[in-house]
């Protein structure tokens, strides 16, 4: 195995608490309700789309000719965004910024809207620490998607089989590994360091 030069962070639930349910637990009080929204109306694959590049108000027109009467639910769902990311993991960012200290290549590859990101970058500083991010809603390519790993891999100049992901979804370190990088899948800081150490990285 070859020793890893280049380390790619997703962020979402990797370095950013995610969880849409936040703010509409507020906004739909009723469970079985909210329920029915997020497998029904707001859903992850319609929220992907706007990873992948389509507008908001693009998303919002399509879903609310589909389901009018949650017009301002669906309308929500981008107003009280900011509420879905409260904070950072700060031992995962204590991981990722001792690894940038220890002359580690550390770039971001993460399925995220373009504008969304612009704000998440402004919230949360360390994100500029990293050589570099590609964003999915920038280019219009999502993971596992092959491409937007070949993509990294040429934009960041990457050795492939010297390049390690860290990604919380089973999906998306199996798509990397499909394309010659090593992968390890998310849990806790805990579980990474572990994972790190097994692979010769230490911090």
């Amino acid at each position: 195995m070859n020793a890893i030069r280049h380390i790619v962070f997703d962020i979402g639930k990797v370095l950013i608490h995610y969880d849409p349910e936040l703010p509409f637990s507020r906004l739909i009080p009723d469970e079985e309700e909210r329920r029915f929204f997020f497998e029904y109306v707001c859903t992850h694959e319609w929220n992907l789309e706007q990873d992948r590049g389509r507008t908001w108000p693009e998303a919002e027109a399509a879903l609310i000719a589909l389901y009018p009467d949650y017009a301002e639910h669906i309308r929500a769902f981008r107003r009280y965004w900011h509420e879905m990311v409260p904070h950072a993991y700060d031992d995962t960012v204590a991981i990722f910024e001792d690894l940038i200290e220890a002359g580690y290549d550390v770039t971001m590859l993460t399925n995220f809207a373009a504008d969304t990101f612009l704000e998440a970058r402004k919230r949360f500083p360390f994100l500029d620490r990293a050589r570099g991010v590609t964003v999915s809603g920038e280019i219009r390519l999502i993971k596992p998607d092959p491409a937007i790993y070949a993509y990294h891999t040429e934009a960041f100049g990457l050795d492939r089989k010297a390049t390690l992901f860290i990604d919380d979804t089973a999906g998306n370190v199996k798509g990397a590994r499909a394309i010659g990088w090593q992968a390890v899948q998310f849990v806790d800081s805990e579980t990474l360091r572990k994972d790190l150490l097994a692979l010769g990285i230490e911090i």
